[in-house]
């Protein structure tokens, strides 16, 4: 933990070419994602059945939507976020949920007061079952170095600027330890539901390079339709 006071292939598809030219709903990543699955099944190296558990487990029970509904039940519900922040891994698994990485789970509260970002100096320890898979970012270099070094200039390229009062603690992850960011909950979200708070929280705000997003916020009223 670091403190800083004062800074921060051609794809074939048989018959599925005729329907392509009337517009598939599949983008082309999508299709060729497709296309890689279907090759590597024929070859034995891919069990359909078991893609489709590994794809429905990081639909359901892992990814960013995860850690922004307990997001959005510690900013509706006082007595959750109080052991959330006591014990984040306890508070979770009352949920029905399980921490799988990591001996534990720290939960640490942005405020008026204070700031929080996470970075892991030796790697890219994350906690990807609340979270899902980290960004590229997360494990560069320079973000590993500048965050600790500089955390404000860090936050000021992800557009984030914060007021010099503010105090930015930066958290260490570890392989025995990972941390979450609770950021603020924003202005004018009153009498919100857990489900439509959830749609404020993004993953970079729950490792503390961005706020949540505020409810006018174009991808917030897109993720809400």
């Amino acid at each position: 933990m670091h403190d800083h006071d004062h800074s921060n292939a051609g794809h074939n598809h048989g018959h599925g070419d005729h329907e392509h030219s009337h517009g598939s709903e599949l983008s082309e990543m999508q299709l060729r994602v497709k296309a890689l699955e279907t090759v590597l099944a024929e070859k034995g190296y891919l069990e359909p059945a078991a893609l489709d558990k590994i794809v429905e487990a990081y639909e359901t029970k892992i990814g960013p939507h995860i850690g922004a509904g307990i997001v959005a039940k510690a900013w509706s519900d006082p007595a959750f976020k109080a052991a959330l922040l006591d014990d984040a891994s306890k508070a979770i698994k009352a949920l029905g949920l399980s921490t799988r990485v990591g001996d534990h789970l720290v939960a640490v509260e942005n405020t008026e007061e204070r700031h929080n970002m996470v970075v892991c100096t030796l790697c890219s320890c994350y906690p990807w079952d609340i979270l899902g898979l980290p960004p590229v970012w997360y494990k560069s270099a320079p973000y590993r170095s500048r965050s600790v070094k500089d955390p404000r200039g860090v936050l000021a390229d992800f557009g984030v600027g914060l007021p010099a009062s503010t105090q930015i603690r930066v958290w260490d992850s570890t392989a025995e330890t990972r941390f979450m960011v609770i950021p603020r909950r924003p202005a004018g979200t009153e009498g919100w539901s857990e489900e439509r708070l959830a749609t404020l929280v993004t993953r970079d705000s729950m490792i503390g390079t961005r706020l949540a997003l505020a409810p006018s916020d174009p991808a917030a009223v897109e993720a809400a339709q």
